[in-house]
Protein backbone atom coordinates (compact mmCIF):
# COMPACT_ATOMS: atom_id res chain seq x y z
CA UNK A 1 0.00 0.00 0.00
CA UNK A 2 2.68 2.44 1.00
CA UNK A 3 4.64 1.64 -2.15
CA UNK A 4 1.63 2.39 -4.37
CA UNK A 5 0.91 5.60 -2.49
CA UNK A 6 4.49 6.75 -2.86
CA UNK A 7 4.44 6.06 -6.61
CA UNK A 8 1.16 7.98 -6.98
CA UNK A 9 2.52 10.97 -5.09
CA UNK A 10 5.68 11.01 -7.19
CA UNK A 11 3.65 10.91 -10.42
CA UNK A 12 1.31 13.64 -9.16
CA UNK A 13 4.26 15.78 -8.15
CA UNK A 14 5.92 15.29 -11.53
CA UNK A 15 2.76 16.14 -13.49
CA UNK A 16 1.95 19.04 -11.19
CA UNK A 17 5.35 20.56 -11.75
CA UNK A 18 4.95 20.19 -15.50
CA UNK A 19 1.54 21.91 -15.39
CA UNK A 20 2.91 24.68 -13.22
CA UNK A 21 5.84 25.12 -15.54
CA UNK A 22 3.35 25.47 -18.47
CA UNK A 23 5.14 22.78 -20.47
CA UNK A 24 1.94 20.98 -21.52
CA UNK A 25 -0.05 21.47 -24.75
CA UNK A 26 -3.47 23.11 -24.54
CA UNK A 27 -6.20 22.76 -27.20
CA UNK A 28 -9.93 23.39 -27.69
CA UNK A 29 -12.67 21.43 -29.43
CA UNK A 30 -13.84 22.95 -32.72
CA UNK A 31 -17.23 22.88 -34.46
CA UNK A 32 -17.53 23.89 -38.12
CA UNK A 33 -20.16 23.66 -40.83
CA UNK A 34 -19.55 21.38 -43.78
CA UNK A 35 -17.76 23.34 -46.49
CA UNK A 36 -16.30 25.79 -44.00
CA UNK A 37 -12.80 26.21 -42.55
CA UNK A 38 -11.58 24.89 -39.20
CA UNK A 39 -8.68 26.47 -37.30
CA UNK A 40 -6.91 24.03 -34.95
CA UNK A 41 -4.73 25.71 -32.32
CA UNK A 42 -2.25 24.15 -29.86
CA UNK A 43 -0.45 26.31 -27.26
CA UNK A 44 2.06 25.92 -24.44
CA UNK A 45 2.73 28.58 -21.82
CA UNK A 46 6.38 27.51 -21.49
CA UNK A 47 8.48 25.66 -24.03
CA UNK A 48 12.19 24.98 -23.93
CA UNK A 49 12.41 24.97 -27.74
CA UNK A 50 10.57 21.68 -28.12
CA UNK A 51 8.59 21.09 -31.32
CA UNK A 52 4.76 20.89 -31.53
CA UNK A 53 2.93 18.56 -33.88
CA UNK A 54 -0.64 18.15 -35.16
CA UNK A 55 -1.99 14.71 -36.21
CA UNK A 56 -5.34 13.80 -37.74
CA UNK A 57 -7.79 11.11 -36.46
CA UNK A 58 -5.90 8.50 -38.54
CA UNK A 59 -2.71 9.48 -36.64
CA UNK A 60 -1.16 10.95 -39.78
CA UNK A 61 1.12 13.91 -39.06
CA UNK A 62 -0.21 17.12 -40.57
CA UNK A 63 2.44 19.59 -39.41
CA UNK A 64 5.60 19.14 -37.38
CA UNK A 65 6.52 22.62 -36.29
CA UNK A 66 6.36 24.71 -39.45
CA UNK A 67 7.03 21.70 -41.70
CA UNK A 68 4.06 20.29 -43.62
CA UNK A 69 3.98 16.51 -43.46
CA UNK A 70 0.77 15.54 -45.31
CA UNK A 71 0.12 16.46 -48.92
CA UNK A 72 -3.35 17.93 -48.68
CA UNK A 73 -3.88 21.32 -50.29
CA UNK A 74 -6.76 22.04 -47.90
CA UNK A 75 -4.40 22.09 -44.90
CA UNK A 76 -2.37 25.26 -44.36
CA UNK A 77 -0.07 26.66 -41.69
CA UNK A 78 -1.48 29.69 -39.90
CA UNK A 79 1.11 30.27 -37.14
CA UNK A 80 4.13 28.35 -35.88
CA UNK A 81 6.30 29.24 -32.89
CA UNK A 82 7.74 27.58 -29.78
CA UNK A 83 4.51 28.58 -27.93
CA UNK A 84 1.85 27.91 -30.61
CA UNK A 85 1.06 25.77 -33.62
CA UNK A 86 -2.12 26.74 -35.52
CA UNK A 87 -3.25 25.10 -38.76
CA UNK A 88 -6.36 25.55 -40.93
CA UNK A 89 -8.38 22.93 -42.79
CA UNK A 90 -10.56 24.39 -45.54
CA UNK A 91 -13.52 22.93 -47.43
CA UNK A 92 -14.34 20.73 -44.46
CA UNK A 93 -16.27 17.50 -45.15
CA UNK A 94 -17.94 15.02 -42.83
CA UNK A 95 -14.96 12.68 -43.26
CA UNK A 96 -12.72 15.25 -41.54
CA UNK A 97 -14.64 14.86 -38.29
CA UNK A 98 -12.83 13.16 -35.43
CA UNK A 99 -10.22 13.48 -32.71
CA UNK A 100 -7.07 15.44 -33.55
CA UNK A 101 -3.88 15.21 -31.46
CA UNK A 102 -1.38 17.91 -30.51
CA UNK A 103 1.97 16.52 -29.30
CA UNK A 104 4.82 18.25 -27.46
CA UNK A 105 8.03 16.30 -28.03
CA UNK A 106 9.49 16.33 -24.55
CA UNK A 107 10.69 13.24 -22.75
CA UNK A 108 8.20 11.69 -22.43
CA UNK A 109 6.00 13.11 -25.24
CA UNK A 110 2.98 14.99 -23.94
CA UNK A 111 -0.27 14.95 -25.98
CA UNK A 112 -3.65 16.66 -25.87
CA UNK A 113 -6.78 15.80 -27.85
CA UNK A 114 -9.17 18.19 -29.67
CA UNK A 115 -12.39 16.97 -31.26
CA UNK A 116 -13.43 18.44 -34.61
CA UNK A 117 -17.22 18.32 -35.08
CA UNK A 118 -18.55 18.83 -38.60
CA UNK A 119 -22.18 19.91 -39.09
CA UNK A 120 -23.73 18.35 -42.19
CA UNK A 121 -25.81 20.92 -44.11
CA UNK A 122 -29.18 19.46 -45.22
CA UNK A 123 -30.04 19.51 -48.88
CA UNK A 124 -32.92 21.66 -50.02
CA UNK A 125 -36.18 19.73 -49.52
CA UNK A 126 -38.64 18.58 -52.11
CA UNK A 127 -42.30 17.59 -51.85
CA UNK A 128 -43.47 14.42 -53.55
CA UNK A 129 -46.22 11.84 -53.18
CA UNK A 130 -49.19 13.06 -55.21
CA UNK A 131 -50.18 13.99 -58.73
CA UNK A 132 -52.12 17.11 -59.67
CA UNK A 133 -55.01 17.57 -59.79
CA UNK A 134 -56.65 15.83 -56.86
CA UNK A 135 -60.38 15.10 -56.83
CA UNK A 136 -62.66 16.22 -54.02
CA UNK A 137 -62.84 13.44 -51.43
CA UNK A 138 -59.48 11.90 -52.43
CA UNK A 139 -56.93 10.94 -49.80
CA UNK A 140 -53.54 12.33 -50.81
CA UNK A 141 -50.05 12.06 -49.33
CA UNK A 142 -47.48 14.86 -49.19
CA UNK A 143 -43.89 13.73 -48.52
CA UNK A 144 -41.11 16.21 -47.71
CA UNK A 145 -37.56 14.80 -47.87
CA UNK A 146 -34.14 16.25 -47.09
CA UNK A 147 -30.81 14.42 -46.89
CA UNK A 148 -27.22 15.11 -45.85
CA UNK A 149 -27.95 16.67 -42.46
CA UNK A 150 -25.85 16.05 -39.35
CA UNK A 151 -27.31 15.99 -36.78
CA UNK A 152 -30.70 15.09 -38.22
CA UNK A 153 -32.70 18.07 -39.49
CA UNK A 154 -36.14 19.04 -38.15
CA UNK A 155 -39.10 19.30 -40.56
CA UNK A 156 -42.22 21.43 -39.96
CA UNK A 157 -45.38 21.66 -42.09
CA UNK A 158 -47.59 24.72 -42.61
CA UNK A 159 -51.05 24.94 -44.21
CA UNK A 160 -50.92 28.52 -45.47
CA UNK A 161 -49.68 30.20 -42.25
CA UNK A 162 -50.95 27.61 -39.75
CA UNK A 163 -48.68 24.80 -38.58
CA UNK A 164 -49.89 21.21 -39.03
CA UNK A 165 -48.32 17.98 -37.81
CA UNK A 166 -46.71 15.37 -40.02
CA UNK A 167 -45.17 11.94 -39.39
CA UNK A 168 -41.35 12.02 -39.16
CA UNK A 169 -38.90 9.31 -40.24
CA UNK A 170 -35.08 9.49 -39.83
CA UNK A 171 -32.58 7.21 -41.57
CA UNK A 172 -28.78 7.24 -41.21
CA UNK A 173 -26.74 7.38 -44.42
CA UNK A 174 -23.07 7.09 -43.48
CA UNK A 175 -22.31 10.00 -41.14
CA UNK A 176 -25.33 12.02 -42.25
CA UNK A 177 -29.09 11.57 -42.02
CA UNK A 178 -32.04 11.52 -44.40
CA UNK A 179 -35.21 12.95 -42.86
CA UNK A 180 -38.70 12.45 -44.26
CA UNK A 181 -42.01 13.87 -43.05
CA UNK A 182 -45.41 12.73 -44.34
CA UNK A 183 -48.81 14.46 -44.36
CA UNK A 184 -51.97 12.51 -45.19
CA UNK A 185 -55.03 14.55 -46.20
CA UNK A 186 -58.58 13.99 -47.35
CA UNK A 187 -59.16 16.98 -49.60
CA UNK A 188 -62.29 18.93 -50.43
CA UNK A 189 -63.00 22.13 -52.33
CA UNK A 190 -61.69 24.24 -49.42
CA UNK A 191 -58.21 22.81 -50.13
CA UNK A 192 -58.18 24.10 -53.70
CA UNK A 193 -55.46 26.75 -53.94
CA UNK A 194 -54.13 26.08 -50.42
CA UNK A 195 -50.35 26.33 -50.02
CA UNK A 196 -48.61 23.54 -48.06
CA UNK A 197 -45.07 24.51 -47.02
CA UNK A 198 -42.30 22.18 -45.83
CA UNK A 199 -39.73 23.98 -43.67
CA UNK A 200 -36.34 22.36 -42.88
CA UNK A 201 -34.60 23.68 -39.76
CA UNK A 202 -31.00 22.87 -38.79
CA UNK A 203 -28.25 24.30 -36.61
CA UNK A 204 -26.10 24.85 -39.71
CA UNK A 205 -28.81 27.05 -41.25
CA UNK A 206 -29.03 29.43 -38.27
CA UNK A 207 -32.40 31.21 -38.49
CA UNK A 208 -32.84 30.77 -42.26
CA UNK A 209 -34.60 27.44 -42.80
CA UNK A 210 -34.97 25.89 -46.22
CA UNK A 211 -38.56 25.97 -47.47
CA UNK A 212 -40.49 24.50 -50.36
CA UNK A 213 -44.19 25.09 -51.10
CA UNK A 214 -46.77 23.05 -53.00
CA UNK A 215 -50.09 24.67 -53.96
CA UNK A 216 -52.89 22.10 -54.13
CA UNK A 217 -55.25 21.89 -57.08
CA UNK A 218 -58.53 20.16 -56.24
CA UNK A 219 -61.22 19.54 -58.85
CA UNK A 220 -64.85 19.53 -57.69
CA UNK A 221 -68.36 19.63 -59.16
CA UNK A 222 -70.17 22.98 -59.69
CA UNK A 223 -72.34 24.78 -57.15
CA UNK A 224 -74.73 27.47 -58.41
CA UNK A 225 -76.65 30.35 -56.79
CA UNK A 226 -78.68 33.24 -58.30
CA UNK A 227 -78.36 36.85 -57.17
CA UNK A 228 -80.75 39.65 -58.26
CA UNK A 229 -80.58 43.42 -58.58
CA UNK A 230 -83.92 44.52 -57.04
CA UNK A 231 -85.78 43.51 -53.87
CA UNK A 232 -89.21 44.45 -55.25
CA UNK A 233 -89.23 44.14 -59.06
CA UNK A 234 -91.73 46.60 -60.59
CA UNK A 235 -93.11 47.16 -64.04
CA UNK A 236 -90.87 49.26 -66.25
CA UNK A 237 -87.77 48.67 -64.14
CA UNK A 238 -84.37 47.43 -65.32
CA UNK A 239 -83.73 44.01 -63.73
CA UNK A 240 -80.69 41.75 -63.64
CA UNK A 241 -80.10 38.15 -62.52
CA UNK A 242 -76.57 36.76 -62.06
CA UNK A 243 -75.71 33.06 -62.04
CA UNK A 244 -72.95 32.74 -59.42
CA UNK A 245 -71.23 29.41 -60.02
CA UNK A 246 -68.25 27.78 -58.34
CA UNK A 247 -66.38 24.72 -59.48
CA UNK A 248 -63.01 23.50 -60.67
CA UNK A 249 -62.66 23.47 -63.60
CA UNK A 250 -64.77 26.66 -63.72
CA UNK A 251 -68.13 25.72 -65.28
CA UNK A 252 -68.53 27.49 -68.62
CA UNK A 253 -70.91 28.50 -70.06
CA UNK A 254 -74.06 28.89 -67.93
CA UNK A 255 -77.48 28.19 -69.48
CA UNK A 256 -80.62 30.28 -68.73
CA UNK A 257 -84.19 29.10 -69.13
CA UNK A 258 -87.71 30.22 -68.12
CA UNK A 259 -90.46 27.88 -66.93
CA UNK A 260 -88.56 24.89 -68.32
CA UNK A 261 -88.13 26.36 -71.80
CA UNK A 262 -86.10 28.92 -73.70
CA UNK A 263 -86.19 32.63 -72.87
CA UNK A 264 -89.30 34.04 -74.60
CA UNK A 265 -88.17 37.56 -75.49
CA UNK A 266 -84.53 37.68 -76.57
CA UNK A 267 -84.79 41.38 -77.43
CA UNK A 268 -85.57 42.40 -73.83
CA UNK A 269 -83.87 39.43 -72.12
CA UNK A 270 -80.16 39.80 -72.81
CA UNK A 271 -77.66 37.12 -71.74
CA UNK A 272 -74.04 38.22 -71.32
CA UNK A 273 -71.75 35.67 -69.75
CA UNK A 274 -73.33 34.74 -66.41
CA UNK A 275 -75.85 37.61 -66.36
CA UNK A 276 -79.46 37.75 -67.57
CA UNK A 277 -80.75 41.31 -67.99
CA UNK A 278 -84.40 42.28 -68.58
CA UNK A 279 -84.37 45.84 -69.87
CA UNK A 280 -87.98 46.74 -68.96
CA UNK A 281 -90.10 44.51 -66.73
CA UNK A 282 -93.76 43.73 -67.41
CA UNK A 283 -96.29 41.21 -66.16
CA UNK A 284 -95.42 38.72 -68.90
CA UNK A 285 -92.00 38.28 -67.30
CA UNK A 286 -93.50 36.52 -64.25
CA UNK A 287 -92.24 32.98 -63.91
CA UNK A 288 -89.43 30.69 -62.75
CA UNK A 289 -85.96 31.41 -64.11
CA UNK A 290 -83.27 28.73 -63.93
CA UNK A 291 -79.53 28.76 -64.59
CA UNK A 292 -77.36 25.66 -64.97
CA UNK A 293 -73.58 25.24 -65.00
CA UNK A 294 -71.54 22.13 -65.79
CA UNK A 295 -68.03 20.75 -65.78
CA UNK A 296 -66.79 17.20 -66.35
CA UNK A 297 -67.61 16.30 -62.73
CA UNK A 298 -71.31 17.21 -62.86
CA UNK A 299 -74.07 19.79 -63.29
CA UNK A 300 -75.66 22.17 -60.81
CA UNK A 301 -78.68 24.48 -61.14
CA UNK A 302 -80.54 27.18 -59.21
CA UNK A 303 -83.98 28.82 -59.64
CA UNK A 304 -85.48 32.27 -59.02
CA UNK A 305 -89.22 32.99 -59.05
CA UNK A 306 -89.91 36.44 -60.50
CA UNK A 307 -93.12 38.34 -59.68
CA UNK A 308 -93.43 41.78 -61.21
CA UNK A 309 -95.37 44.34 -59.12
CA UNK A 310 -97.60 47.08 -60.51
CA UNK A 311 -96.90 50.21 -58.41
CA UNK A 312 -100.32 51.67 -59.27
CA UNK A 313 -102.38 48.64 -58.28
CA UNK A 314 -104.24 48.61 -54.91
CA UNK A 315 -102.40 46.70 -52.23
CA UNK A 316 -99.10 47.04 -54.07
CA UNK A 317 -97.99 50.42 -52.68
CA UNK A 318 -94.45 51.47 -53.35
CA UNK A 319 -92.45 50.22 -50.37
CA UNK A 320 -90.68 53.57 -50.11
CA UNK A 321 -93.98 55.51 -49.82
CA UNK A 322 -95.27 53.06 -47.23
CA UNK A 323 -92.14 53.53 -45.20
CA UNK A 324 -92.41 57.32 -45.33
CA UNK A 325 -96.11 57.19 -44.31
CA UNK A 326 -95.30 55.01 -41.35
CA UNK A 327 -92.58 57.37 -40.15
CA UNK A 328 -94.90 60.41 -40.44
CA UNK A 329 -97.64 58.62 -38.44
CA UNK A 330 -95.21 57.84 -35.64
CA UNK A 331 -94.00 61.47 -35.48
CA UNK A 332 -97.58 62.83 -35.30
CA UNK A 333 -98.51 60.38 -32.55
CA UNK A 334 -95.46 61.32 -30.43
CA UNK A 335 -96.22 65.08 -30.88
CA UNK A 336 -99.85 64.66 -29.69
CA UNK A 337 -98.69 62.74 -26.65
CA UNK A 338 -96.27 65.52 -25.71
CA UNK A 339 -98.97 68.24 -26.04
CA UNK A 340 -101.41 66.30 -23.80
CA UNK A 341 -98.70 65.67 -21.19
CA UNK A 342 -97.72 69.37 -21.14
CA UNK A 343 -101.36 70.49 -20.68
CA UNK A 344 -101.82 68.17 -17.71
CA UNK A 345 -98.62 69.41 -16.13
CA UNK A 346 -99.65 73.10 -16.35
CA UNK A 347 -103.15 72.37 -15.01
CA UNK A 348 -101.68 70.89 -11.84
CA UNK A 349 -99.53 74.00 -11.13
CA UNK A 350 -102.01 76.92 -10.69
CA UNK A 351 -100.67 80.33 -9.35
CA UNK A 352 -102.11 82.42 -6.40
CA UNK A 353 -101.46 85.97 -5.10
CA UNK A 354 -103.00 88.47 -2.55
CA UNK A 355 -104.70 91.76 -3.62
CA UNK A 356 -104.52 94.94 -1.55
CA UNK A 357 -108.21 95.47 -1.85
CA UNK A 358 -110.23 94.95 1.33
CA UNK A 359 -113.40 92.96 1.52
CA UNK A 360 -116.33 94.82 0.13
CA UNK A 361 -114.25 97.12 -2.05
CA UNK A 362 -115.88 95.49 -5.04
CA UNK A 363 -119.11 97.17 -3.87
CA UNK A 364 -117.57 100.70 -3.78
CA UNK A 365 -119.15 103.14 -6.22
CA UNK A 366 -115.74 104.41 -7.38
CA UNK A 367 -112.02 103.89 -7.00
CA UNK A 368 -111.49 106.58 -4.33
CA UNK A 369 -114.05 105.01 -2.06
CA UNK A 370 -112.47 101.61 -2.58
CA UNK A 371 -109.04 102.97 -1.53
CA UNK A 372 -110.47 104.63 1.56
CA UNK A 373 -112.21 101.42 2.53
CA UNK A 374 -108.99 99.49 1.94
CA UNK A 375 -107.03 101.76 4.31
CA UNK A 376 -109.55 101.33 7.05
CA UNK A 377 -109.53 98.91 9.93
CA UNK A 378 -111.27 96.25 7.91
CA UNK A 379 -109.28 93.00 7.67
CA UNK A 380 -107.81 92.27 4.25
CA UNK A 381 -109.15 89.23 2.58
CA UNK A 382 -107.14 86.89 0.39
CA UNK A 383 -108.22 87.08 -3.16
CA UNK A 384 -107.36 84.32 -5.64
CA UNK A 385 -106.64 84.73 -9.30
CA UNK A 386 -106.12 81.80 -11.68
CA UNK A 387 -103.84 81.69 -14.60
CA UNK A 388 -102.90 79.13 -17.14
Amino acid sequence: FWAHLYAFLMLYSLLGCEWLSGQFPLTQNVTVTEGGTANMTCRVEYNDQTSLQWSNPAQQTLFFGDKKALRDNRIELVRASWAELTISISDISLSDEGQYTCSLFTMPVKTTKAFLTVLGVPERPEITGFTKPAMEGDEITLICTTSGSKPAAHIRWFRNDKEVTGTKEVNATGKSFTVKSTLQLQVDQSDDGVAYTCSVEHVSLSSNPYQVTEVLEVHYAPHVEISHSAIIPQEGQYFKLECVSKGNPLPEPVLWSKDGGELPDVERMIVEGRELTITSLNKTDNGTYRCEASNYLGTSGAEYVLFVYDPNAPGQQDPDHALIGGVVAVVVFITLCLIIALGRYLARHKGTYLTHEAKGSEDAPDADTAIINAEGNHAAEEKKEYFI
